[in-house]
């Protein structure tokens, strides 16, 4: 939270008398006279130097940190039919209309979870064997709302059916060129991010299978970056560290035949949470990062209010759901990154593009020929 002091002075001349001016005169004399021994009173010199800095942290700490939410309840929130959201504020459930309107969601922990809106519309969560809630049976509907986020379990990561087999359009993204670009650029400096600081960790998603189109599209797991936003994302971890956060990396630089996979294998209805290969990715230019936070002391990531590179409401770094303690989670990584020169995408609250991006050219080199893996 940002603190502001009201150092407004009054209007001039306010609450004096006729010759306020005079008055003015008058006490600006005796305070020049008082001054000498002001600077060098012993009390005010004490004060001066004992008192406690402002703690440098309190400047991306978007406010106290919240108390988590109850299991049941994270397995509940989330986006129902066409845009209803169930979220918790404060330690309370919110029913979120279509028009944005919120109804208290009333809970009953006897015999088990029961929920009801304003006490008039009781639904019932249906789930799967893992306990996860896939729908809502509601009483006043005539069939359930079913779930349309890729649910609370960051295990059942969110996918596609791509347009074309993934092969294929791997051979035809290599045989193809990226956009001409006739600028002039810095030349490229990438840099690969584990080797500047150890607490940086890496889950490269699309190195695996848990990834949007199912199947590994890098050969390997590493993340690189151009040296001024690598040295940023640096002092970005260490301004995490003291709140008991590090940073857990998915992906930085992407060779441009990867952006164009990922083009061409999208559904239409997808294409706004992926870069047209005809214009290049930030991605591309070393200067994109997509990332969260992990736990210091265990390892593990941390929850925010939608799951990395799922397409729904729940990426836009505005979306409203989740629980407190998600949304202070989303938070904190923003301004932690933007108080570094990284400004976040509009559409994925993970993918952070550095300020200096446009002063790299697009590059399609693959990781292999970056040189061997730091240790």
């Amino acid at each position: 939270m940002n603190w502001t002091r009201n150092n407004a002075a009054a209007p001039a001349g306010s609450r004096l008398s006729p010759d306020g001016a005079f008055v003015k005169q008058r006490i600006s004399g005796i305070f020049l006279l008082l001054l000498p021994s002001l600077l060098w009173s012993p009390q005010i010199v004490f004060a001066q130097a004992t008192a406690p800095p402002a703690p440098y942290v309190s400047s991306i700490q978007p406010g106290p940190k919240p108390a988590d939410a109850p299991a049941e309840w994270k397995r509940l929130v989330g986006v129902y039919g066409s845009g209803i959201i169930i979220l918790e504020r404060n330690g309370a459930l919110y029913w979120r209309a279509l028009d944005g309107q919120e109804s208290p969601i009333h809970t009953s922990t006897a015999p088990g979870y029961q929920f009801s809106v304003l006490g008039q519309e009781d639904f019932l969560p249906q789930t799967d064997s893992s306990g996860n809630v896939l729908s809502l049976i509601v009483s006043l509907r005539d069939s359930p709302l079913y779930r349309t986020d890729a649910g609370s379990d960051p295990s059942h990561f969110y996918h596609i059916t791509p347009s074309k087999p993934v092969p294929e359009l791997r051979a035809a993204a290599f045989a193809a060129k990226p956009p001409l670009e006739a600028q002039r650029f810095r030349p490229s400096d990438l840099v690969e991010l584990v080797s500047l600081d150890p607490t940086i960790h890496l889950d490269i998603r699309y190195a695996q299978s848990n990834n949007f189109l199912s199947t590994p599209v890098y050969t390997q797991a590493r993340a690189f970056m151009q040296r001024p936003a690598a040295e940023a994302l640096a002092r970005v971890s260490r301004k995490l560290q003291p709140f008991g956060y590090g940073l857990l990396l998915h992906d930085a630089y992407r060779p441009w035949y990867v952006t164009k996979i990922f083009w061409d294998a999208t559904p239409p209805e997808g294409k706004q949470f992926v870069a047209d290969p005809t214009k290049g990715s930030k991605h591309n230019r070393g200067c994109a990062v997509d990332l969260t936070l992990y736990d210091l002391s265990t390892g593990k990531p941390v929850e925010m209010p939608g799951l990395y590179d799922e397409m729904s409401p729940r990426s836009f770094p505005t979306f409203p759901g989740g629980t407190s303690l998600q949304r202070w989670n989303r938070e904190l990584l923003r301004r932690a990154m933007e108080s570094e020169g990284f400004t976040v995408n509009e559409s994925e609250w993970w993918h952070f593009d550095f300020r200096d991006w446009n002063h790299y050219p697009i590059m399609n080199v693959p990781f292999e020929d970056l040189g061997k893996p730091s240790a």
